[in-house]
């Protein structure tokens, strides 16, 4: 019987038909997008799909990018153990959307880049280009290894594949169509995986709500099980999810990943115009939404049909990421193929995920390491030097698996990951795109204050989970279970840690209720801003920068802004015509101007 617990049905052969068929869709698409620009193997080409893509596809994918596997199994965990409050996430998604399309896009496409951390470069110095570089590498490696093991885990889970070889066959599949197709063969297919996340989400609320008699009474049940108090208001910043950390944390974390993350940075600088990167960024807001929300309410839908029989405590599954794959084979195996659908979700989300992340981690070595050493490589040579750094990094990527399966729930631990590496380089970039008097020296320092602060309240964090009163989980019941598993875990309501089984460390250091318990959302504000002020300081402190030598272009224009050419189209008609070429202008023309002409320098060397 449905939500009882006990054992649940494995995968049909029409399962298995279902999620092999679309797996080799996706990379089908790959392929033909590899064949069909055969003829144009070029860097950029590969790299970034010629400069040449359109807002719809390209936002698909940057909604596809971050909402991997992890949202379709890390969400709906969340709303079933804490509530609905991951749905305020809406808002920061809405900050996000308007700081990156108005302030970043346009600076980064204005300079014609192509790796997000040319920039660094150009503002501050060489050094400081390498360390970002590195960063996002480290963090990305870490971060993608998460998204591999969670679909793996999934699998695992319902099928009974090896755990392994899912993980290998995953970073398989991503290798060869990332090393032989580039941006395009990314983008395209991640259109394709964008719609069978989605589809997947659809099908576990339309089943659950034929099962609890309709939407109404899934809502009904979230609302007395207290899973629908989403508004609080506290101030207190060790409170894991208020309406506080969420909008204002939130807002900068995800900043963090969508302006300055070179896997997102690479897709809305390939759009053909400035016009088409804005639109898709705004685009993507409205994925976001649609995504989270689907997700979210399939988290309602797995309490309202658990609410008396929590699979987690009953023994059933042992980890909160695998409640939803339990919840698909105990609803949905009545209907064959349902099942594969769900789990090709999750699938699809890792490949989209990984190809970005294998194209992006191939751009940022080549711009950032190889080209600066090897300036007179043949444009033959730097196609083969692609294709091995695709198969180098998958690889990597599949390596860093083992390591996100020591790291608990996979949601909290991406997002940790973002706050605690990317939020100190948002602090940088933001420190040379908004403030003159910044310097390399005041940038160098900062980084390293923020980044040494944020790793220490972050790992701390990890090590010392903070206590139950300030993770909030909400309670579960297994009153009407009619069968265990033999196994023993300690019940949802008296859990210490989001993030993992194991109990506390019995002796808990001072800082642990305090320093250590600050939010996990917060970790990307509190390095943004410890690296902002301790640069600003010491770029005061040894003279400030010199302006004459600094390029204006290298700031934030208020004619960057669409309001600000709106508002005063008719005082300012000069600053408006020129913003109005940028929105139109396609995007290679940018190579006619000064900023572009050491990337002239280098094609024409290629």
């Amino acid at each position: 019987m449905v939500g009882t617990g006990g054992p649940v049905a494995t995968f049909s052969v029409w399962d298995y038909v279902v999620f092999a068929g679309i797996i080799v869709g996706a990379a089908g698409i790959g392929l033909f997008q590899a064949t069909r620009g055969r003829k144009e193997t070029s860097s950029a080409e590969f790299l970034l799909g010629g400069r040449q893509m359109t807002a719809v596809p390209v936002a698909m994918s940057l909604t596809a990018s971050f909402m991997s596997g992890i949202t379709v199994i890390g969400t709906p965990a969340e709303a079933y153990r804490f509530g609905a409050a991951f749905w305020l996430f809406g808002i920061s998604y809405a900050i996000m959307s308007a700081v990156s399309a108005e302030i970043f896009v346009p600076l980064f496409y204005r300079l014609g880049i192509t790796s997000a951390y040319e920039y660094l470069e150009m503002r501050f110095s060489r050094p400081i280009r390498v360390i970002g570089t590195s960063m996002y590498i480290v963090q990305t490696a870490l971060y993608t290894g998460l998204v591999i093991y969670a679909p793996a885990l999934a699998l695992n889970q319902i099928t009974g594949l090896n755990l392994w070889g899912v993980l290998v066959a995953t970073g398989a599949v991503c290798i060869i169509y990332c090393t032989l197709g580039g941006l395009k063969a990314v983008i395209w297919t991640d259109v394709l995986q964008m719609v069978v996340m989605l589809a997947g989400f659809v099908a576990v609320i339309a089943r659950g709500a034929v099962l609890q008699g309709g939407l109404a009474k899934i809502w009904e049940d979230a609302e007395q099980g207290g899973r629908l108090e989403v508004f609080d208001f506290d101030p207190d910043p060790l409170k894991r999810h208020t309406f506080w950390t969420i909008t204002v944390g939130g807002s900068v974390m995800w900043a963090s990943i969508y302006s300055i993350n070179q896997s997102q940075v690479q897709r809305y600088i390939s759009c053909k115009t400035l016009g088409h990167a804005k639109m898709a960024l705004y685009v993507n807001m409205v994925g976001l939404w649609i995504t989270v929300s689907l997700a979210v309410f399939s988290g309602l839908t797995m309490f309202s049909i658990y609410k008396n029989c929590d699979p987690l405590t009953n023994g059933d599954v042992g980890t909160p990421d695998q409640l939803l794959p339990y919840l698909v084979m105990d609803i949905l195996a009545v209907y064959p193929g349902i099942p594969g659908l769900f789990v090709a979700a999750a699938y699809s989300g890792t490949l989209s995920t990984v190809s970005s992340s294998i194209n992006a981690l191939v751009a940022v070595t080549v711009e950032d390491f190889i080209l600066p050493l090897g300036k007179n490589l043949t444009e033959k040579q730097m196609t083969w030097m692609n294709m091995g750094l695709s198969v180098f990094f998958g690889a990597l990527c599949i390596g860093m698996a083992g390591v996100a399966s020591l790291m608990g729930s996979i949601l909290q631990a991406a997002l940790s990951i973002f706050g605690m590496i990317s939020g100190p380089l948002l602090g940088l970039y933001l420190l040379g795109m908004l403030f003159r008097t910044s310097n390399s020296t005041g940038g160098l320092v900062g980084l390293i204050i923020g980044l040494v602060l944020t790793l220490w309240v972050g790992i701390g964090g990890q090590i010392y989970p903070p206590p139950a009163e300030k993770t909030n989980p909400l309670h579960l019941s297994t009153v009407d279970c009619n069968s265990t598993m033999g196994q023993t875990y300690t019940t949802p309501a008296s859990w210490t840690s989001p993030v993992t089984l194991t109990p506390q460390p019995d002796v808990r250091p001072p800082l642990a209720d305090s320093w250590y318990s600050l939010s996990y959302v917060y970790l990307a504000l509190f390095g943004s801003l410890t690296t902002i002020v301790s640069g600003l300081l010491v770029s005061v402190i040894t003279g400030g920068c010199k302006q004459e030598k600094t390029n204006p272009d290298l700031f934030v224009r208020s004619s960057d802004l669409i309001c600000f050419s709106w508002c005063h189209k008719s005082k300012a008609s000069d600053v408006t015509e020129k913003a109005d070429f940028h929105m139109e202008a396609d995007n290679p023309t940018f190579k006619d101007s000064d900023i572009m002409s050491n990337d002239v320098e280098k094609a024409t060397k290629l």
